[in-house]
């Protein structure tokens, strides 16, 4: 039976909002090992649509979806050459889910709590239906601390996700982890003003998440 493509019930289950991740096929890579590919060699973009390079990638390994600045136009002949009609193959389906730092962290902790160990348990156990393909960990953080204390913070959070789901039976070459500190809070400037306290804490808590992007497909029957 043909793989057939099923987004993750993930966002239901952690009661949590899903967004589609893009992937980009027709694109040549052999050689080419400057951007994070799935197992049909289509590049793996964030929600947001940004490519994820690899530890080997040069300006020299610059492809047009990711990087178009980086790459010289076509010369008008290229341009004329008659199309190549795309194979027709699954995409795997993705899904976004975010899981709020409360339940996986104390306020300004990076140690997983028993409520977050239960809530990635039972990502693992949906995760066992499908073919993973690769598994993202977005950490954040909210607004009080330096940019360099809340990066190093939302990094530890990513890691913490990744070191779980790894002692779980997750191929950790499958599991990938960045921190973007304060950079992208949840909540609107000024809504939770004033100084550090338990008040405004919990009106930040939005901010204090792990975003976790999940693709693959199911399992042939």
């Amino acid at each position: 039976m043909k793989t057939i493509q099923q987004s993750l019930l993930l966002a239901a289950l952690l009661g949590i909002s899903a967004a589609a991740l893009a992937q980009t096929p027709g694109i040549d890579r052999k050689g080419d090992v400057g951007y994070l590919v799935d197992s049909r060699d289509n590049v793996v973009k964030s929600g947001a649509g940004s490519c994820w390079r690899t530890g080997y990638w040069t300006p020299a390994m610059a492809v047009a979806e990711c990087d178009p600045e980086l790459v010289k136009k076509e010369a008008p002949k290229a341009r004329e050459a008659a199309p190549v009609a795309p194979v027709a193959t699954p995409k795997p389906a993705a899904q976004k889910v975010t899981l709020a730092a409360d339940t996986l962290f104390d306020f300004d902790k990076a140690t997983l709590r028993p409520e977050g160990t239960a809530k990635l348990d039972e990502l693992v156990a949906k995760v066992k239906d499908i073919k993973l393909e690769v598994i993202i960990a977005v950490g954040h953080a909210d607004r009080f601390g330096t940019d360099k204390y809340n990066q190093k913070l939302s990094e530890k959070r990513a890691e913490s996700v990744k070191a779980y789901l790894v002692s779980k039976g997750m191929e950790p070459n499958r599991v990938y982890t960045e921190g973007k500190g304060k950079k992208q809070p949840v909540t609107k400037p000024g809504e939770c003003k004033g100084p550090k306290s338990k008040k405004v804490i919990a009106c930040l808590q939005p901010d204090r998440r792990v975003e976790i992007e999940v693709i693959g497909t199911t399992q042939p029957k």
